[in-house]
Protein backbone atom coordinates (compact mmCIF):
# COMPACT_ATOMS: atom_id res chain seq x y z
CA UNK A 1 0.00 0.00 0.00
CA UNK A 2 1.97 3.15 -1.07
CA UNK A 3 -0.59 5.92 0.03
CA UNK A 4 -0.42 7.01 3.81
CA UNK A 5 -3.25 6.46 6.39
CA UNK A 6 -4.73 9.81 7.22
CA UNK A 7 -5.86 10.31 11.10
CA UNK A 8 -9.41 9.52 10.36
CA UNK A 9 -8.55 6.32 9.30
CA UNK A 10 -5.79 5.42 11.68
CA UNK A 11 -8.93 6.02 14.36
CA UNK A 12 -11.15 4.23 12.58
CA UNK A 13 -8.41 1.59 12.17
CA UNK A 14 -7.72 1.13 16.03
CA UNK A 15 -11.54 1.79 16.86
CA UNK A 16 -11.90 -2.35 15.80
CA UNK A 17 -9.75 -3.07 19.39
CA UNK A 18 -12.05 -3.46 22.23
CA UNK A 19 -10.24 -1.53 25.64
CA UNK A 20 -10.88 -0.90 28.95
CA UNK A 21 -11.91 2.74 29.48
CA UNK A 22 -8.44 4.26 31.10
CA UNK A 23 -8.52 8.01 33.02
CA UNK A 24 -4.41 8.72 33.98
CA UNK A 25 -4.43 11.41 36.41
CA UNK A 26 -1.22 12.94 38.24
CA UNK A 27 -0.98 15.93 40.90
CA UNK A 28 0.84 18.96 39.58
CA UNK A 29 1.77 21.89 41.35
CA UNK A 30 -1.77 23.39 40.38
CA UNK A 31 -3.92 20.58 41.63
CA UNK A 32 -4.65 17.24 40.25
CA UNK A 33 -5.38 16.89 36.52
CA UNK A 34 -6.61 14.02 34.15
CA UNK A 35 -7.42 12.89 30.96
CA UNK A 36 -9.06 10.03 29.24
CA UNK A 37 -6.33 7.50 28.03
CA UNK A 38 -6.06 6.20 24.12
CA UNK A 39 -3.09 4.80 24.68
CA UNK A 40 -1.72 3.06 28.03
CA UNK A 41 -0.48 -0.51 28.38
CA UNK A 42 2.16 -2.78 29.65
CA UNK A 43 5.95 -2.60 28.69
CA UNK A 44 7.75 -4.80 31.08
CA UNK A 45 7.17 -7.36 33.80
CA UNK A 46 10.08 -7.23 34.81
CA UNK A 47 11.04 -4.15 35.88
CA UNK A 48 6.93 -3.50 36.23
CA UNK A 49 6.63 -0.74 33.82
CA UNK A 50 3.70 0.68 32.03
CA UNK A 51 3.65 3.08 29.15
CA UNK A 52 0.76 5.96 28.25
CA UNK A 53 0.92 8.38 25.29
CA UNK A 54 0.26 11.81 26.21
CA UNK A 55 -0.21 14.99 23.43
CA UNK A 56 1.96 17.36 23.95
CA UNK A 57 -1.09 19.93 24.16
CA UNK A 58 -2.69 17.64 26.88
CA UNK A 59 -3.07 20.13 29.66
CA UNK A 60 -2.12 16.97 32.36
CA UNK A 61 0.93 16.44 30.75
CA UNK A 62 2.64 19.45 33.05
CA UNK A 63 1.12 17.57 36.42
CA UNK A 64 2.68 13.60 35.26
CA UNK A 65 6.18 16.02 35.11
CA UNK A 66 5.80 17.64 38.08
CA UNK A 67 4.30 15.10 40.24
CA UNK A 68 6.68 12.69 38.48
CA UNK A 69 4.01 10.44 38.67
CA UNK A 70 0.39 8.97 36.91
CA UNK A 71 -2.17 6.86 38.03
CA UNK A 72 -4.07 4.95 35.33
CA UNK A 73 -7.48 4.28 36.87
CA UNK A 74 -10.06 1.96 34.56
CA UNK A 75 -13.51 3.13 34.59
CA UNK A 76 -16.29 0.97 35.53
CA UNK A 77 -19.55 -0.05 33.50
CA UNK A 78 -21.37 2.68 33.95
CA UNK A 79 -19.64 5.52 34.48
CA UNK A 80 -19.99 7.05 30.93
CA UNK A 81 -20.32 10.28 32.79
CA UNK A 82 -16.85 10.13 34.13
CA UNK A 83 -15.20 9.23 30.64
CA UNK A 84 -16.91 12.20 28.96
CA UNK A 85 -15.68 14.53 31.70
CA UNK A 86 -12.06 13.57 31.42
CA UNK A 87 -12.03 12.81 27.66
CA UNK A 88 -13.41 16.78 27.26
CA UNK A 89 -17.01 15.84 26.20
CA UNK A 90 -18.53 17.19 29.80
CA UNK A 91 -19.16 20.36 31.46
CA UNK A 92 -16.32 20.44 33.62
CA UNK A 93 -12.97 21.46 32.82
CA UNK A 94 -9.36 21.12 34.74
CA UNK A 95 -9.51 20.31 38.51
CA UNK A 96 -13.08 20.20 38.64
CA UNK A 97 -13.22 16.86 36.33
CA UNK A 98 -12.55 15.39 39.80
CA UNK A 99 -16.28 16.14 41.10
CA UNK A 100 -17.00 13.70 38.86
CA UNK A 101 -15.57 10.65 41.09
CA UNK A 102 -14.35 9.99 44.42
CA UNK A 103 -10.89 9.96 44.84
CA UNK A 104 -7.48 8.97 46.85
CA UNK A 105 -4.03 7.91 46.51
CA UNK A 106 -2.46 5.44 46.55
CA UNK A 107 1.67 5.61 46.75
CA UNK A 108 2.87 8.12 44.46
CA UNK A 109 0.42 10.82 45.62
CA UNK A 110 -1.43 10.62 41.87
CA UNK A 111 -5.39 10.50 42.36
CA UNK A 112 -6.98 7.19 42.24
CA UNK A 113 -10.54 6.54 41.34
CA UNK A 114 -11.94 4.69 44.31
CA UNK A 115 -14.70 2.56 42.89
CA UNK A 116 -12.75 1.61 40.35
CA UNK A 117 -12.20 -1.47 37.71
CA UNK A 118 -8.75 -1.09 39.54
CA UNK A 119 -5.85 1.09 39.51
CA UNK A 120 -1.95 1.00 38.26
CA UNK A 121 -0.06 3.59 40.06
CA UNK A 122 3.25 4.63 38.31
CA UNK A 123 6.04 6.36 39.56
CA UNK A 124 7.62 8.45 36.27
CA UNK A 125 11.16 6.78 35.09
CA UNK A 126 11.35 8.25 31.64
CA UNK A 127 9.45 10.61 28.79
CA UNK A 128 10.04 9.61 25.00
CA UNK A 129 8.85 12.65 22.51
CA UNK A 130 7.91 11.58 19.19
CA UNK A 131 5.62 13.24 16.77
CA UNK A 132 3.16 15.36 19.13
CA UNK A 133 3.31 13.06 21.62
CA UNK A 134 5.22 12.13 24.77
CA UNK A 135 4.91 8.26 25.76
CA UNK A 136 5.68 8.26 29.87
CA UNK A 137 6.90 5.25 30.85
CA UNK A 138 6.39 4.56 34.79
CA UNK A 139 6.79 1.74 36.95
CA UNK A 140 4.58 0.18 38.91
CA UNK A 141 4.89 1.22 42.65
CA UNK A 142 1.12 0.38 43.72
CA UNK A 143 -2.08 -1.20 42.32
CA UNK A 144 -5.95 -2.40 43.73
CA UNK A 145 -8.12 -4.58 41.75
CA UNK A 146 -11.86 -4.11 42.38
CA UNK A 147 -14.99 -6.52 41.69
CA UNK A 148 -16.65 -4.70 39.05
CA UNK A 149 -17.30 -4.78 35.34
CA UNK A 150 -14.77 -2.48 32.98
CA UNK A 151 -16.36 0.39 30.53
CA UNK A 152 -15.66 -1.10 26.66
CA UNK A 153 -14.50 1.18 24.43
CA UNK A 154 -15.09 -0.39 21.03
CA UNK A 155 -16.17 1.27 17.52
CA UNK A 156 -16.55 5.05 19.02
CA UNK A 157 -18.89 3.66 21.29
CA UNK A 158 -18.74 2.16 24.92
CA UNK A 159 -20.08 -1.47 25.48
Amino acid sequence: MDSEIDAKTFWKAIGCRAIGVAVVTAQGTDGPAGFLALSATHLTASPPLMMVSIGLTTSALGAVKQGNHFAINYVPKGRDDLAAEFGGRGTLKGADRFKAGDWATLKTGAPTLVNSVGVIDCQLEEMIERHGTVIALGRIMAYTAGTKDPLISFRGGYL
